[in-house]
């Protein structure tokens, strides 16, 4: 949960049992993220200095959640708002699958691009607005710090299919948040509680439409 004492990066190997190959590349997507931060704003300047809890970390936590590869290929991820990456291409680099980073802001675009070459992680990077991606197939769609749950949801709509899962990042007031989706729109949900937050919570999401007030 939240410490005062920076996590370093052997503790997150340590916590994470990623191997020393996984490690090495998320050690160098983690030194880009530095340096692209000193141009332009990815993420803030104070949570770099405890990175690897509260980027890499909280979105590594998302692997537990993951819902099982399907049979005879890759799990297909969407990753909604990107950024620096977060939690889509930490995910990539762990190995969540197939995975799809969408991201309008052309400079953090570029940033993905190039985080994936260093990383040795292949990604594909849709520098749009969401809204503007094709609609395909997905087995999870993912998300941090974006936008409220009903207008995630909103967003997701288009690549949902029955077995369809979405994975959350949340912090406090998500209560509000659910009571305002639940208006909208029909879903089962569980929550887990965050491993760096102890406000954060992780919500798995199964959407099965929307509601009668939904527009």
């Amino acid at each position: 949960m939240d410490s005062e004492d920076p996590l370093t990066p052997q503790a997150f190997q340590e916590q994470s049992g990623v191997s020393r190959e996984t490690q090495a590349r998320l050690e160098a997507y983690v030194a880009l993220l530095r340096k692209w931060n000193r141009r332009i704003n990815l993420v803030s300047r104070a949570s770099l200095e405890d990175v690897w809890r509260r980027h890499v970390l909280d979105s590594s936590q998302l692997m537990a959640y993951l819902p099982p590869a399907p049979s005879g290929r890759p799990r297909v991820l969407l990753d909604l708002g990107s950024g620096a990456g977060l939690p889509g291409l930490v995910l990539a680099i762990l190995g969540a699958g197939e995975v799809h980073l969408v991201e309008a802001d052309g400079r953090k675009a570029a940033f993905l691009r190039e985080a994936a070459r260093v990383a040795e992680t292949e990604v594909r990077v849709h520098a749009c607005r969401i809204e503007a991606v094709n609609s395909f197939d997905v087995d999870v769609v993912t998300s941090r710090a974006l936008a409220p749950l009903s207008r995630l949801l909103a967003l997701a709509e288009p690549f949902l299919g029955p077995e369809t899962r979405c994975l959350f990042l949340k912090g406090a007031g998500v209560e509000a948040e659910l009571e305002a989706a639940r208006s909208a729109w029909d879903f089962s949900m569980e929550s887990h509680p965050s491993c760096t937050y102890c406000s954060g919570n992780i919500l798995l999401i199964g959407v099965s439409g929307r509601g009668t007030t939904a527009s």
